[in-house]
């Protein structure tokens, strides 16, 4: 009779669903949010654990399997515009892993209980990790490459209110403040709401005489497809990270959507 220790189980199914969340989110090109994938991987765990508890083997049906999965998507990617996209490669993830996991479970002739591979060896969960890692990113180069290289995300601080959004690095993008000299990270007016003083006029001229009182707001110069000048409402803001590295950047406020697909809200100067 195999023993089963509940703890080690649940660490286990935990490591491995934060891993596939977090992988799949990655591949995804969406902001890295660890602390869902986190509650996710919990429900996942506890999940396991359930399965194999007496008179609890009706969960491991496919669609109990399927909604588990789902609501896993759904705390961890929920907020994502692209939620079914990425629902979709955390479902293919997963099946590739679960394949890997079922192939090294029968060459080491384990046996499965309750439908999960428990007596399969930590070093094999790691390999079968790996080669599922090195299948997506072979899969999928290209586009988590993209996504990583070229859209970054950046956190933007105003008076005690915070929001992050995805960034393009364009290198297109050479704005500068003449008079200080500080590059111009140009971000989508929805994406800066919570930063932004209500009922804001959508004229930059018109918003900055609404704003005299306010100081490290100005306008500057620039050009925009279709129109070969204008002025562009920028702010200085209290602290900017990009990928977690603090910059020095003012903030101008983009009164259209920069990007059709909703991938990016900003747009980052490009790099000397």
């Amino acid at each position: 009779m195999e023993v089963i220790y509940v703890d080690r189980l649940f660490l286990l199914d935990l490591s491995i669903d934060y891993c596939l969340l977090l992988l799949s989110g990655r591949v995804s090109g969406v902001v890295l949010r660890r602390g869902r994938y986190l509650l996710g991987a919990v429900l996942g765990a506890v999940y396991a654990v359930c399965m194999l508890l007496p008179g609890m083997q009706w969960l491991g049906s496919t669609i109990m399997k399927l909604i588990l999965g789902l609501l896993m998507a759904l705390i961890a990617y929920g907020s994502e515009a692209r939620f079914w996209r990425c629902a979709g490669v955390f479902f293919a993830v997963s099946a590739l892993f679960g394949g890997a996991v079922f192939a090294a479970s029968i060459l080491a002739e384990a046996e499965p209980l309750g439908g999960v591979f428990v007596s399969v060896t930590l070093r094999t969960l790691a390999l079968s990790f790996g080669v599922c890692y090195f299948v997506v990113m072979q899969l999928f180069q290209r586009k988590a490459v993209k996504a990583v290289r070229t859209v970054q995300t950046v956190e933007i601080t105003y008076r005690g209110k915070t929001v992050i959004l995805r960034a393009l690095r364009d290198t297109g993008n050479g704005l500068h403040d003449p008079t200080a000299g500080r590059a111009v990270l140009v971000a989508e007016k929805e994406a800066l709401l919570p930063l932004l003083p209500q009922n804001l006029p959508q004229d930059p001229a018109a918003a900055l005489l609404r704003l005299s009182d306010a100081k490290g707001w100005k306008l500057l110069p620039c050009r925009t497809v279709g129109a070969a000048s204008a002025l562009l409402l920028c702010f200085r803001p209290d602290a900017v990270t990009i990928d977690g590295k603090p910059d020095d950047l003012l903030v101008g406020i983009a009164s259209h959507r920069l990007s059709d697909d909703g991938s990016y809200q900003g747009l980052l100067p490009g790099e000397s």
